[in-house]
């Protein structure tokens, strides 16, 4: 697989997003299987991981670094600080003291000796953002983290963190059915030369066209509370899976290898992290990479977005408060 940059740091172009194994998506992969599949992607030229220490709390962490270890010096693992104990419903919690505690912990748990990416998870108000950065700036000074990345954050934080410890990458979600970053947040990435890593590039697996108005979630999946997966929505929101699925056609791909290819056309500085627990989905996504858009493909897709209205918010209003800050 080709790589890229983000920031300094050189990347397989597609990654992997871990949290589903064990987070997210109703029950949790079994431990085995999980880190089966994680050793699948590597081999199937993935050197990105993508875990956190919320995905768990620290069960994720714990099996991408079992799975990783025999190849340590091949890849490059992202993760997580931000939550107070490292649970979302707990709330925020990026104090100094919190972020250097993480630290430790995710090392152990990811059986490595720097962390290779550490995101603030989400922007906590209660501490400033050049705090925040001075404390990653600490950790790269004592050889525990290796870059900093930001989460979910607005422009202005992107900007004031990085004065004080440049950025490498930005992760945030972006697809086909979510474009906000490209208002503010990917030009200035473009201006500050930080990477872009998109999450849920398959819109929450929607994209993949395998969803629609009749399909249920378990109690214990957080499609069943965003507004975006209603019936409702799902039924309207039906005009997009369509136009994919008819590209997908004309391309001999499937919907979700055109939905990445898309992503990775659009700057040579996006890293898409689409996530999975089956082998073949696993397979699927990474043949996205090799799908090629030409430019009439992707001003004929820029036409047909042009005339579609996405139903539904990404979010329920609970969780609102944690983003673009």
């Amino acid at each position: 697989m080709q790589t890229r940059k983000l920031g300094t740091l050189e990347v397989s172009a597609l990654g992997l997003g871990c949290m589903g194994l064990s987070y997210g998506y109703g029950p949790a992969t079994d431990r085995s299987e999980a880190i089966h599949l994680i050793r699948a992607a590597h081999a199937g030229g993935v050197t990105f991981f993508d875990t956190a220490e919320a995905y768990g709390p620290g069960l994720n962490e714990e099996i991408v670094g079992e799975a990783l270890e025999p190849v340590r010096g091949d890849v490059v693992i992202a993760t997580k600080f931000g939550f107070k104990d490292g649970a979302p419903a707990n709330g925020l919690d990026s104090r100094p003291a919190r972020i250097r505690e993480v630290a430790e912990q995710s090392l152990k748990r990811l059986r490595v000796d720097t962390i290779d990416l550490f995101y603030q998870h989400r922007v906590d108000p209660n501490v400033p953002i050049e705090e925040v950065a001075g404390v990653v700036r600490d950790l790269i000074q004592a050889g525990k983290v290796s870059h900093f990345g930001l989460s979910e954050a607005g422009s202005e934080t992107i900007r004031r963190a990085h004065a004080v410890q440049p950025v490498a990458a930005v992760q945030s979600e972006y697809s086909l059915w979510w474009r906000e970053p490209e208002q503010e947040i990917l030009p200035l990435l473009d201006e500050l030369g930080i990477g872009f890593v998109p999450f849920a590039p398959l819109g929450k697996g929607f994209l993949t066209g395998k969803l629609d108005q009749n399909t249920t979630f378990a109690k214990d999946d957080f499609r069943a509370t965003v507004p975006r997966f209603s019936p409702e929505a799902r039924k309207a929101n039906q005009v997009l899976v369509d136009l994919v699925i008819g590209i997908a056609a004309e391309k001999n791909a499937t919907p979700a290898q055109i939905a990445l290819a898309w992503l990775l056309a659009q700057r040579p500085t996006i890293v898409p992290i689409p996530g999975t627990t089956k082998l073949n989905r696993l397979e699927e996504n990474l043949g996205g990479a090799k799908v090629e858009l030409s430019l009439d493909d992707l001003a004929r897709i820029e036409t047909s977005l042009a005339g579609i209205t996405v139903q539904g918010d990404r979010y329920p209003a609970s969780h609102q408060r944690f983003v673009n800050r």
